[in-house]
């Protein structure tokens, strides 16, 4: 059986939301982060040699990575309608957002995390100065990227219900987690009604809500 190793706060709600729109039984295994650092515990980071979330054991086989995890699991427990097959006409939509996800969008959202922590972990005197010079590479860097990626996302979603299509797929639960993040450390405002449409979809799905549920309180971080 599936054993999810869960840190709170952490992308592996995106694995406990595909197991319950599977419908199939799995175990969590439930761990907090340091107060302080907000850092995952020693008994986490011991499970795999890169010690990140989400984290998952099934038998003897140890897996993180998000993308991975889903695939194993939707090779384990066979369901096309989270993942097209190759004749679907969602195919190729499915296998772009499923990877944007982490390949695109995930990286950005964690820099502007970074670029926010570098301005407020600073010594008081330091401060001014590294506003300053994180507002430069913001603004030459990141801010560009992220609106072309919420424009391009707003697009999109402008087109059909979900991500790849109007069948939602293990896709929507990839960029879900990142959307849920996206309105919070970066403002997805009512530019995007599209994206805030979708994520009103989302919160509403029965699977969903079953994993908020198992999950705890959960809110990403936005600095």
């Amino acid at each position: 059986m599936v054993v999810v190793h869960h840190l709170e706060n952490s992308q592996s709600i995106r694995v406990l939301w595909l197991l319950e729109e599977l419908g199939v039984d799995y175990q969590i295994k439930h761990y907090k982060r340091n107060v302080k650092t907000s850092l995952a515990p020693a008994n986490f980071k011991s499970l795999h040699i890169i010690g990140t979330s989400p984290c998952i054991t099934d038998g003897e086989l140890v897996l993180p990575e998000t993308n991975a995890i889903l695939d194993h699991i939707m090779d384990k427990y066979v369901d096309n309608q989270l993942r097209p097959t190759a004749e679907s006409a969602q195919r190729v939509r499915y296998l772009y957002w499923f990877h944007a996800a982490q390949g695109s969008f995930m990286p950005l959202l964690l820099d502007a995390l970074i670029f926010k922590r570098m301005v407020s972990k600073s010594p008081f005197f330091l401060k001014p100065i590294m506003k300053f010079v994180v507002g430069k590479v913001e603004q030459a860097y990141l801010k560009p990227r992220l609106t072309n990626m919420l424009s391009h996302i707003e697009s999109e979603l402008s087109k059909s219900t979900w991500f790849s299509g109007n069948q939602f797929t293990a896709a929507d639960i990839v960029m879900g987690y990142c959307m849920d993040v996206a309105a919070v450390r970066v403002g997805m405002d009512d530019k995007y009604p599209y994206a805030q449409s979708f994520l009103k979809r989302m919160r509403e799905r029965p699977a969903f809500k079953q994993a908020m549920k198992k999950n705890g309180d959960f809110k990403p971080f936005s600095e």
